[in-house]
C-alpha cells in the first residue's frame, strides 16, 4: 500500500513538471525506489560531484519527454547543484519514515498505528502490493506483520525464489524468525529450501495425528484450492512418509493422504460384512466424501463405495415382469455398475484390496440376475428402425450422437455433467440380441430387420428411405461450434467399445475423457442451432473385473460357429445348454446366453465384453436434450416468399420475413435473429442480426454470389433456435439479360 501512496506524492509534481526530488535523509525509504524504476530515469546522488554530474545528465538530455526522479540523503539544505530542482520542480522528502507512514495512514484511513520503529518500516515493507484491508487488520489486531498465511504458500512452493524477488536481506531475516516462531524451535540461518521443508512436515506430522496448527491448516486448505501452487503439493505428499504411530481413524476428513484412504478401503473391504462395525465406518467415509479438500485431492470414489454399501436389494424381491426389471434398472441398479466401474479404474491393479467390494457387488447382481433372466422370456427389442423414429418425429434440426458401447449408466454420468438449462427426457431402448456392433448398427439404422455389415450402405439406406428430408452424416470429432445446413445431424462415436476391445481394462482411464467429451459436444450442438440432441448406443457392456479360472464358463458344444466371452453361437440346439443358459434362435442359427456376469472360457482377454443378455448390456440409453429456447410466448418470425424463390432471375433475390401478431408481454414485442447460407452443405455467409418488431415485415437483398442454389436457415440471435428456413434457386433459362 505505501507504494501506491509514494507513486501518488510523485505524480503530484509530475503532474506540471518533469524532474523530482526525493530526499531520504534517514535512507529508510530507499525500497520504494523499486516500485517507480519502470516509470521514470532514476538518479542517485551522495556528494556534491554526483549532483553536478546529474545535473548534466540531465539538463544535456532537456527537452525531453522523460521524468527524472533524483534519490539523495542529503537533507535540503544541504544540496547545492540539485537544489534549484527541489524549489523550482518539487520534491517529496521523508526524514523519518516512520513518520510518513502514520501520517498516510490518518490521512487516507482515518486510523491511528502504534508500531515499534523496525516494526513498522518491516510492516510498510510489506505492505507493497497490497490494498488498505492490510493496513486495516494490522491495527485491528486480527492479522500480523507478516501474514503467514499469506506469505507461507509462495514460499514453501518456491523457497529459493520467492522472498528474494520480493524482500530485503534484513526483511527475509525477520521472516525468518517468524517461521521459526511458529515451528516453536529457534532461528538457525539455514538454506531456505531447508526451512520450507520444516514447514511441511511440522504441517502433514499435525494433519497426520489430527491436531494442526490453525495456521498451516489453513495454509493446507489455500494450497488445495491454488491452481498454481498444487503440484508442490503433490511433490511434497509424495516424499511425505506417515509416522507409524498414526491412528488411521482419529485423521480429520481433510487430511491429504491417499495412503490413509487406501488403508480405510482395506480395512472396510475386511469388514465388509460386519454389520456391527460397518456404520461406524459408513459415518466416517460419509465425512471423507463430503470433503471439499478430499475432492481437490481427486480423491472421489468414496461416493462409489457408499453407493455399493448403502444399497437396499429389498426391493428387488418383488420384481415380477421384465418391463419392472428394467424401470429397477434405469432408476437404482445403473448406480451400482457406475460405482462398481469407478472402483475397477481406482483399484484393479490393487487386487486384494479391491476383491471384497467386488464380490459384495457380484452377490447383489446375482439376485437381480435371478430376477431379470425369470423375465427374460418378455423380452422385446426396441431398437430396430430407432433413427427413423428420431427423423419421423422431428420437423425442427435435430441432432443424433450413435454411441458404441455407450452404457445407461455412463449416459447418466454424462447428463449429469450437461447444463441444465436444457431439458432433458430420459428413456431407455432395448438392444437386440446378440448385443454386438454389426448386428445392433443395423437394428438402428436399417428398419427392415436386415443386418449390414458395412456402416456406409447402413447410412445409404436411411439417406433413401428419406429423399426429402436433408440428413448428414459425420463423426462426432467433427463437431464443432459453425452451423450446419442439414435438417437431422447424426454423428457416430466409435471410441468406448473400440478402447474396451482393444485395451480391455485398461480403457477404463479413458472413459471419464469420453463423458467429459460427450458433455462438450452435446452442448455445443445445442448451442449451434439444433433444436434437440439425441444421445443413443448399439449395446453396452459388462466388465468382468478380477477373474480365477473357476470363474470362467467352461463348456463342451457341437458344432460351435461361434464361441464369445457372453454367448456361444451353434448350428444346431444344444439340449444340454437350455436349462442354464438362454436360448435364442436366429437366422437358422441358436445363440446360448450367460445367466452370470461370468464369461465363457475364450483365448481372448477378458475384462470389456458385450454381446450377452445382461441389462448392462441389453438397456441402452434413449435421452434427448432440448433447447427450450426463449419463451413460449415469443413473436413468430417466418418467411413468406418461399413460392417465389423457387425460381429467381438474376443474380439477385429477396428475403421477405413477416412477423405475426404478439401476446400482451415482453416476450412477443420483439424478436432478434439472423439468416445463415449455406451451399452443397457448407456455410457461405452470414447476415447481420435483425430487430423486428410485432405485425412488421421486413425485406432484404442478397446475391447469388455464383451459387445456383442457397439454402437459407432463419436462427434467433439468441438462443440459436431455427425459426424457419428455404431453398432459393436460380433460373438462368429465363433470364435473356435483356435481348428481348
Amino acid at each position: 500500500m505505501i507504494d501506491s501512496w509514494f507513486k501518488k506524492d510523485l505524480q503530484n509534481i509530475y503532474d506540471t513538471h518533469p524532474v523530482a526530488v526525493f530526499i531520504d535523509e534517514s535512507g529508510d525509504a530507499e525500497f520504494l525506489l523499486h516500485s517507480v524504476e519502470s516509470d521514470y530515469t532514476i538518479h542517485i546522488t551522495n556528494s556534491e560531484i554526483d549532483e553536478l554530474h546529474v545535473k548534466y545528465l540531465i539538463e544535456k538530455e532537456q527537452p525531453s519527454s522523460k521524468k527524472y526522479l533524483i534519490y539523495t540523503n542529503t537533507s535540503k539544505d544541504k544540496l547545492k547543484f540539485i537544489r534549484e530542482y527541489c524549489e523550482t520542480n518539487g520534491c517529496l522528502e521523508i526524514r523519518y519514515l516512520q513518520n510518513y507512514i502514520k501520517d498516510k495512514i490518518h490521512q487516507k484511513l482515518n486510523l491511528n498505528i502504534n508500531l515499534p520503529k523496525d516494526d513498522l518500516i518491516t510492516a510498510a515493507k510489506v505492505s507493497i502490493g497490497k490494498d488498505k484491508n492490510y493496513w486495516i487488520n494490522l491495527i485491528n489486531g486480527t492479522s500480523e506483520v507478516f501474514d503467514l498465511k499469506e506469505e507461507l504458500l509462495p514460499f514453501i512452493h518456491s523457497p529459493q525464489t520467492y522472498l528474494k524477488d520480493k524482500y530485503d536481506e534484513q526483511l527475509i531475516e525477520t521472516f525468518y524468525r517468524k517461521v521459526n516462531k511458529l515451528l516453536k524451535q529457534e532461528y538457525i540461518s539455514k538454506p531456505p529450501q531447508t526451512l520450507a521443508k520444516e514447514v511441511v512436515k511440522v504441517m502433514f506430522d499435525g494433519l497426520s495425528h489430527g491436531r494442526c496448527n490453525k495456521t498451516l491448516r489453513d495454509v493446507y486448505h489455500k494450497w488445495l484450492d491454488s491452481v498454481t501452487y498444487r503440484k508442490s503439493l503433490s511433490n511434497y505428499i509424495k516424499d511425505y512418509k506417515l509416522p507409524e504411530d498414526v491412528d488411521i481413524w482419529s485423521l480429520r476428513p481433510d487430511h491429504p493422504f491417499r495412503s490413509v484412504d487406501e488403508q480405510w478401503f482395506k480395512v472396510i473391504g475386511e469388514n465388509i460384512t460386519n454389520k456391527e462395525r460397518l456404520p461406524n465406518y459408513l459415518s466416517k467415509i460419509s465425512r471423507r466424501d463430503k470433503s471439499k479438500q478430499a475432492h481437490a485431492l481427486g480423491i472421489t470414489f468414496w461416493a462409489d463405495v457408499k453407493t455399493l454399501l448403502e444399497f437396499d436389494n429389498k426391493d428387488i424381491a418383488f420384481l415380477n415382469s421384465f418391463s419392472a426389471c428394467v424401470e429397477f434398472y434405469t432408476k437404482h441398479f445403473y448406480k451400482l455398475d457406475a460405482a462398481i466401474r469407478n472402483l475397477y479404474t481406482e483399484f484393479l491393479s490393487k487386487k486384494k484390496i479391491l476383491e471384497p467390494f467386488q464380490e459384495h457387488y457380484k452377490q447383489i447382481v446375482s439376485v437381480f440376475f435371478d430376477k431379470w433372466f425369470k423375465c427374460i422370456d418378455e423380452y422385446k427389442e426396441t431398437q430396430t428402425g430407432i433413427l427413423q423414429k428420431i427423423i419421423e418425429e422431428n420437423n425442427a434440426k435435430t441432432a443424433v450422437i450413435v454411441g458404441d458401447g455407450v452404457t445407461y449408466e455412463i449416459a447418466c454420468k454424462i447428463s449429469n455433467k450437461i447444463s441444465n438449462e436444457f431439458k432433458l427426457t430420459e428413456n431407455n431402448i432395448l438392444a437386440d440380441l446378440p448385443s454386438e456392433t454389426e448386428n445392433n448398427m443395423s437394428r438402428i439404422y436399417m428398419a427392415n430387420g436386415l443386418t449390414e455389415k458395412q456402416h456406409y450402405k447402413r447410412e445409404k439406406y436411411l439417406s433413401e428411405r428419406n429423399p426429402d428430408i436433408s440428413i448428414e452424416f459425420i463423426k462426432l470429432d467433427d463437431v464443432n461450434d459453425e452451423q450446419r445446413a442439414s435438417q437431422i445431424l447424426i454423428c457416430t462415436y466409435k471410441d468406448i467399445d473400440s478402447m474396451g476391445e482393444k485395451l480391455q481394462h485398461k480403457a477404463l482411464k479413458y472413459f471419464q475423457e469420453a463423458i467429459d467429451y460427450f458433455t462438450e459436444k452435446v452442448e455445443m450442438l445445442l448451442n449451434s442451432g439444433y433444436s434437440k440432441v439425441y444421445l443413443i448406443s448399439d449395446h453396452g457392456f459388462v466388465l468382468t473385473g478380477l477373474l480365477s479360472e473357476a470363474d470362467k464358463i467352461s463348456v463342451s458344444v457341437d458344432k460351435c460357429s461361434d464361441k464369445t466371452e457372453r454367448y456361444i453361437c451353434t448350428k444346431e440346439k444344444q439340449d444340454s445348454l437350455s436349462r442354464d443358459y438362454i436360448l435364442k434362435e436366429k437366422a437358422g442359427k441358436y445363440f446360448y446366453f450367460s445367466k452370470t456376469m461370468n464369461p465363457f472360457k475364450t483365448p481372448s482377454p477378458y475384462g470389456f465384453s458385450h454381446g450377452g443378455a445382461s441389462p448392462q448390456e441389453l438397456i441402452t440409453p434413449y435421452f434427448c436434450w432440448e433447447n427450450s429456447g426463449a419463451s413460449n410466448n415469443s413473436l413468430t418470425v417466418e418467411i413468406v416468399n418461399k413460392d417465389d424463390l423457387k425460381s429467381v432471375t438474376g443474380e439477385l433475390y429477396q428475403l421477405k420475413i413477416q412477423s405475426s401478431k404478439g401476446a400482451d408481454d415482453i416476450f412477443s414485442m420483439e424478436r432478434k435473429f439472423y439468416l445463415i447460407f449455406f451451399s452443397n452443405g457448407r456455410q457461405v455467409n452470414k447476415s447481420k442480426v435483425f430487430i423486428v418488431k410485432e405485425e412488421k415485415l421486413i425485406t432484404e437483398e442478397f446475391t447469388f454470389d455464383g451459387l445456383p442454389e442457397i439454402e437459407v436457415q432463419m436462427l434467433d440471435a439468441e438462443t440459436k433456435e431455427l425459426l424457419d428456413g428455404t431453398t432459393v434457386k436460380q433460373n438462368k433459362t429465363r433470364d435473356l439479360g435483356g435481348l428481348l
